[in-house]
């Protein structure tokens, strides 16, 4: 089957074909131009460890070479048909320049990489691109007892999570950065209705100035019943589970019986990136799964109000939230685009729409971030920073001039482990695919886990999975969905279920249980601690070394010691020290050394729990 070729359909029309062409022309040109590009470094810059290379290559020469060589293809299409020579472009250019990256910069994880990129692009240019459109599904068979094992899964993950992350809480081991911070916030939402903080930033200020997360008050009627710490948890434990809701429906929509459905959600719950990402307390991110999976379902369904809906709250996740709305719109842009008629304009124009939403968001936060708030985190790509600049548009310009350099970073020793713990439990179903437009979907993976030399976005135990894993859920449903034969499918289901247990047994297990092991078996001591704190007035001005923050966050103001100001310390009512959190008092030279400074402002020490905690107050 033809890659963009246009099959015959109803209601075609001449854009049609020239869309699909012209994609193939571009890509060929593009991967032509980078390879050109990539040739005329010296040898000595030829490396992708630095940057220095891609601050020699130039985008306007690339952009000029890929007209040339569009023009090309074009002219000679005059003569013959260029398709298979198009196609052919593709791997031929890519041996090149990898042949060339890897002799500059080899090792066996990115010769790996390549090796697999070049038989992707030689079984394409060999057997095309499967561009009909997708049949409609059969529905699958529904047995409300398949549907009821699904919830009991779900509510099993729940309790989990919940006992996990409380157990955190009810051992102090939720620091100030980040879960110090929210409870905080969500005392302040309580009171005020404002998101505001005087522990993230040494003062007060919206914790919005930060991160523009707005999906938080969906969060804050139930913190209202239960104001405490342990309720954002099971909050999040909640969200989390929820997910189980639009995986079975997204199963159920692509044809897949509900055993194969029931198996389907029990990758999700056992998938390690994902309980994994609650094991840093909570974030908004925990929000990214569920209505990341609505807004694919609301597309699938053609149900425009769901699809509406799920992109705007998923919006309001995060800044950084409207890279997964961008990327799912460019899947469906460039899904429907070569095939373009009245049955798929609607689905066009869906696309269109989401990605316009998205970017006038993105960049509309991002303008109030960095004029009046903290400024946004793009450090975290500074490994392609090449021209000294702090914008993410220098991310995608480093791409475009080197896709070599990007599949160097993301195949950096650091991050293989995270890529067997995220790829190995789904067989690697999100891959195996001859709708080639789906690989789109896989973006989100690389641009927020693996490009990043961020060493927390590539850690299963943190917050930074969340989006991207609903993308390689959905890939592995629809790909498997693919498989005609249900036998076969529910093969690769079952291995998968048992290995994703496999990895869910090894690495969350033990982590998930060790806090609550410890809150109940050294529940005496904890219990002391906080009948301790519990005689500091609620009203009080607080300074605290972090595993101490969050039990102290109903309150209006709070310090971390070790973060704060020596004035704003100086100024708190109660100064409450963990003696071991060393850290926090090397400003002030050694525990000795902060006791003396609070002695010489007028504190004196009114509570202690032996060499563990002291707890001061301002008397003068």
């Amino acid at each position: 089957m033809d890659d963009l070729q246009t099959q015959q359909q109803p209601h075609s029309g001449d854009l049609q074909p020239f869309i699909a062409e012209l994609i193939r022309k571009l890509l060929a040109a593009w991967l032509i131009a980078v390879t050109i590009e990539y040739i005329l470094l010296p040898e000595e810059l030829r490396s992708l460890e630095g940057l220095e290379g891609l601050a020699q290559m130039s985008l306007p020469r690339l952009v000029a070479l890929m007209a040339v060589f569009t023009w090309i293809f074009y002219a000679l299409k005059r003569f013959f048909d260029t398709t298979l020579l198009e196609r052919w472009c593709l791997p031929a250019a890519f041996l090149v320049l990898s042949c060339m990256a890897l002799s500059a910069s080899f090792s066996w994880a990115f010769f790996s990489v390549c090796a697999l990129v070049e038989l992707g692009l030689i079984l394409y240019a060999a057997c095309g691109w499967d561009s009909m459109p997708e049949p409609a599904p059969a529905a699958g068979k529904s047995r409300p007892l398949f549907a009821w094992l699904a919830a009991g899964l779900a509510v099993a993950f729940f309790l989990l999570v919940s006992a996990w992350t409380v157990g955190r809480v009810m051992s102090f081991s939720a620091p100030t950065y980040d879960f110090g911070i929210f409870s905080q916030m969500f005392h302040h939402m309580k009171e005020s209705g404002l998101p505001m903080t005087t522990v993230e930033r040494d003062g007060l200020l919206s914790h919005f100035a930060v991160h523009v997360s707005p999906i938080y008050y969906l969060m804050l009627p139930f913190y209202c019943l239960v104001p405490r710490p342990e309720t954002l948890q099971v909050l999040q434990a909640a969200v989390m589970a929820s997910a189980v809701v639009p995986m079975w429906l997204i199963g159920k929509r692509h044809g897949l019986p509900d055993v194969q459905r029931l198996l389907l959600c029990a990758v999700l719950l056992l998938y390690p990136a994902f309980a994994g990402g609650a094991g840093y307390d909570i974030h908004e991110n925990c929000f990214l799964t569920p209505l990341i999976l609505w807004l694919l379902y609301g597309i699938d369904t053609k149900d425009l109000l769901l699809t509406g809906v799920a992109g705007f709250l998923t919006l309001t996740v995060k800044e950084d939230a409207a890279v997964y709305v961008a990327v799912i719109a460019l899947w469906l842009i460039v899904k429907t685009l070569p095939r373009l008629h009245r049955d798929t304009m609607l689905e066009f124009l869906t696309g269109a729409i989401l990605l316009l939403a998205s970017l006038c968001w993105f960049f509309g936060v991002t303008t109030y971030l960095a004029e009046s708030g903290d400024g946004v985190m793009t450090y975290r790509y500074q490994n392609f920073m090449y021209d000294g600049s702090s914008s993410l548009l220098t991310v995608v310009k480093a791409v475009l001039l080197s896709p070599m350099k990007a599949i160097w970073e993301c195949v950096d020793s650091e991050k293989l482990q995270y890529i067997a713990l995220t790829m190995v439990p789904l067989l690697g179903l999100p891959l195996i695919t001859r709708r080639y437009e789906r690989y789109v979907l896989l973006i989100p993976y690389i641009l927020v886990n693996l490009m990043s030399d961020y060493q927390y976005q590539h850690d299963i135990f943190f917050q930074y999975n969340f989006g991207s894993l609903a993308c390689l859920m959905y890939l592995t449903a629809v790909n498997l969905a693919d498989l005609k034969q249900d036998l076969r499918r529910v093969c690769v289901l079952a291995v998968a279920t048992a290995v994703s247990l496999g990895c869910f047994w090894v690495n969350i297990v033990p982590k998930a249980v060790s806090y609550t092991q410890r809150a109940s078996k050294y529940y005496d001591y904890y219990e002391g601690i906080r009948q301790k704190l519990q005689t500091i007035p609620e009203d009080a001005s607080v300074a605290a070394t972090t595993f101490y923050t969050t039990y102290l966050s109903q309150r209006d103001v709070l310090y971390d010691v070790r973060y704060a100001s020596k004035e704003h310390v100086l100024e708190a009512e109660y100064v409450v020290l963990a003696v071991s959190e060393t850290n926090s008092f090397k400003k002030y030279g050694g525990f000795e050394g902060l006791v003396r400074v609070l002695e010489a402002s007028g504190y004196e020490m009114v509570d202690m729990i032996g060499n563990v905690m002291v707890i001061f107050q301002r008397t003068t």
